[in-house]
């Protein structure tokens, strides 16, 4: 069906009605959050106002244009939740640190134009799966990159910031955090190696004894790609996003072979894994210590002191249930508050309903993305859309345990909503990813997605059969 006939026959029609709304909806949230901090603290309407307004209905126009023109048949609710919760973090982060808020709209600005970049490039999800190989040897040099002293200015190699180097200098002022993108790669190399091995992680084909197990070959070059890719993060002394990558490894390894063995062996990795970094890495074991007695090191200093935990606890009890109000916390003495800590900035002023609504977006984005998943038309998109929806899902995860002391801090951002670039313009990568992936699997059954339905040799996906 021709998008001309689509109009006419109004089939996306209800899908983007209902995005417009929402995206109204959250606009209004956002225009109402930007206005109570500077009538808190000066009774007066901020001197930007007029100008946020025609920003907040530029976005509107170019991201609902765009989704009608390219994804028309995709999920309404990613995109509104995403830009709400893009929305308060720039209000947040305008708040506690002004000189930051430019740069963070600047970088939402590039990732809306990379949501739409990505939307017009990615005509078809499966096309991705013919360049697993590319994707990682692309993803190994941007984890590389930062140890390269040709991108480190005065450092020799990326930044060294709080003992890790995680940037890249691109002339003078920019700076970019080139794991945010490797990542992406990532998870795609391992939807498209998993698609292609699939039966051999199943199928027990070796003898050992009286049982049979899987052919271990096959785990040769993804068990390579993985370990390589930790070797360089744990160079880097990025333990969060090593973290981050172990657990969408082996989730999905579990997705594509059900194999419950799979995860054992994983959980006894991990907590071997554990052990030997905190004794060979400084920064795990402080953290290890912080998280289980922060006061014993609240006046230490440094970047890992428990001045940051402990103000974050503080923070939240002084929030309650319903905040203090926007702009009337005392969120700026938390240590990195407009990032790593920014949750603890909202539990203060918005409370535990303001912090649980937070949660609650994120679980609807995780919905959306496992549903995108369920409905797609190619295993491989099938994959990817739940790897880049849990890589979404745990990240926000950990920061919120980290910052509520379920567990150590981990150094991630949440997404969206903290402070920095390279994290948003992947974010809006990943975002427009899973909406081209939502509508593929929303189209009739008989519409020209350039690809073809399923067949028998997709069924497996569905059925757990293997391919015949």
């Amino acid at each position: 069906m021709t998008f001309a006939a689509r109009i006419a026959s109004g089939g996306h029609a209800p899908r983007r009605r209902n995005e417009l709304g929402l995206l109204a909806v959250g606009a209004l949230v956002v225009l109402f959050a930007s206005l109570l901090p500077s009538l808190a603290q000066s009774n007066a309407l901020p001197a930007h106002e007029v100008g946020f307004i025609a920003g907040l209905i530029g976005v509107t126009l170019v991201v609902q244009g765009a989704n009608r023109l390219l994804v028309p048949d995709a999920d309404p609710i990613l995109l509104p939740v995403a830009l709400v919760l893009n929305g308060l973090g720039y209000v947040m982060i305008e708040r506690l640190d002004p000189k930051s808020a430019g740069q963070q709209l600047a970088w939402t600005v590039l990732g809306i134009g990379a949501y739409v970049a990505t939307l017009m490039i990615v005509k078809r999800s499966r096309d991705l799966e013919r360049y697993r190989y590319i994707m990682l040897f692309v993803a190994f040099g941007l984890l590389l990159s930062p140890l390269l002293p040709v991108f480190g200015g005065t450092t020799g190699g990326g930044s060294n910031l709080n003992g890790s180097r995680l940037w890249v200098h691109l002339g003078s002022l920019l700076e970019f955090q080139p794991v945010e993108i490797a990542k992406l790669l990532l998870v795609l190399f391992f939807a498209s190696y998993f698609v292609e091995k699939r039966e051999l992680f199943t199928i027990s084909t070796r003898r050992v004894g009286n049982h049979l197990l899987p052919d271990l070959r096959a785990f040769g070059p993804m068990a390579v790609a993985a370990a390589m890719s930790l070797m360089v993060i744990l160079a880097e002394r990025d333990i969060g996003f090593a973290l981050l990558l172990f657990v969408i490894f082996l989730g999905m390894l579990w997705v594509t072979t059900g194999r419950w063995t799979y995860l054992v062996i994983g959980l006894i990795a991990f907590i071997i894994a554990t052990y030997v970094a905190s004794q060979v890495l400084t920064v795990v074991n402080a953290r290890i210590e912080i998280w289980l007695d922060p006061w014993k090191y609240f006046n230490s200093g440094g970047y890992y002191a428990g001045a940051q935990p402990v103000e974050g606890e503080l923070a939240f009890g002084r929030g309650g249930l319903f905040g203090s109000g926007l702009g009337l916390g005392l969120a700026a003495t938390i240590p990195v508050s407009t990032s790593d800590f920014i949750f603890a900035a909202f539990g203060e002023e918005l409370g535990l309903f303001g912090t649980t609504a937070i949660v609650t977006a994120f679980l609807l984005i995780a919905g959306a993305g496992f549903r995108a998943a369920l409905r797609a038309r190619s295993e491989f998109a099938k994959l990817a859309a739940t790897g880049l929806t849990a890589l979404l899902g745990f990240q926000a995860f950990f920061i919120f345990a980290g910052v509520a002391r379920l567990l150590p801090l981990t150094g991630v951002t949440l997404p969206f909503v903290s402070y920095g670039g390279s994290s948003l313009l992947a974010n809006y990568i990943l975002l427009a990813l899973l909406m081209r992936i939502s509508d593929e699997g929303n189209k009739p059954q008989d519409s020209d997605i350039g690809a073809p339905a399923w067949n028998s040799t997709r069924l497996s996906a569905v059925t757990g059969t293997g391919r015949r």
